[in-house]
């Protein structure tokens, strides 16, 4: 049995997270905005797991929380940062305010989360921590740029964070699931304010393609919960985790993008040196 760490467990690929651990006799440590919602967990589950309320924009919330963990159950074995929110908008759109709240939410919030937690994870001399991207942490797609930019951060990051950890016995994972029928592209995504004209044919078709595929994407929350359990308990787990047929096309074509591009501009790049 290990002790789950999980953000964002109201709903979508935390949740199916939650609930798959709990009932093979994990214990899971989960995270929501709502008091009412965490009070409604620890009594539907009572000693199986425990819920706590979690703003990763407020650094004063992260800090409370890890050392809720620290005073009440000594540290934990996986750390799994799922919380996170979707923007769509064509960068020109996008406000500063917009910009800095989705950085705040998936980049900031879960370094500091991150950072908080080592040294409990550090002192176990072992653990993994799960970031949880986007097959848009890989590729970039016209009107989701400022989201992409908040997952390329978070790979950068963990791919760094990794080969720090492993000398120390601390596993990263990089999960990046394409289009799956959680929440996501529902009620907690959110739009640039500012709409311009030139953009329709671009960010705009882009805007109406995420509503329309709203509760039909392909990816199931419970097999990527089985995933992720899968990947931990393996001895030799991958740095990158794609989820779904999509995510495999999409980061795929950015493979054979940049590798395209190495090919075709190779004389230019090894030109370019004394």
């Amino acid at each position: 049995m290990k002790t789950w760490f999980i953000t964002g467990i109201s709903s979508g690929i935390g949740a199916a997270l939650a609930e798959t651990l709990i009932a093979q006799g994990h214990f899971v440590i989960g995270t929501f905005r709502q008091a009412q919602q965490a009070a409604e967990f620890n009594a539907k589950f009572g000693e199986k797991a425990f819920a706590l309320v979690l703003d990763l924009c407020d650094p004063e919330s992260i800090q409370q929380a890890v050392e809720t963990v620290k005073t009440q159950f000594g540290g934990i074995d996986v750390l799994v940062n799922n919380a996170g929110f979707g923007f769509a908008g064509a960068i020109e759109e996008a406000s500063d305010a917009e910009v800095r709240q989705v950085f705040e939410a998936n980049f900031f919030g879960t370094l500091q989360l991150t950072q908080t937690f080592l040294p409990l994870i550090r002192e176990r001399g072992q653990g993994h921590i799960i970031q949880m991207s986007s097959h848009g942490g890989i590729k970039a797609f016209p009107g989701f740029g400022i989201y992409n930019a908040s997952k390329f951060a978070l790979e950068g990051m963990s791919e760094a964070l990794a080969a720090e950890l492993a000398p120390l016995g601390i596993k990263v994972t990089i999960v990046e699931p394409g289009p799956f029928r959680t929440g996501f592209a529902g009620k907690g995504f959110q739009e640039a304010a500012t709409q311009i004209e030139a953009y329709q044919a671009t960010a705009g078709v882009f805007r109406e393609r995420i509503k329309q595929v709203d509760g039909k994407q392909e990816g199931d929350p419970i097999k990527a919960a089985e995933a992720i359990l899968l990947v931990v308990n393996c001895e030799n787990p991958p740095l990158r985790l794609p989820l779904g047929k999509i995510a495999l096309g999409t980061i795929g074509s950015k493979l054979d993008s940049v590798k395209k591009d190495l090919e075709d501009w190779r004389a230019v790049a090894e030109a370019a040196v004394f």
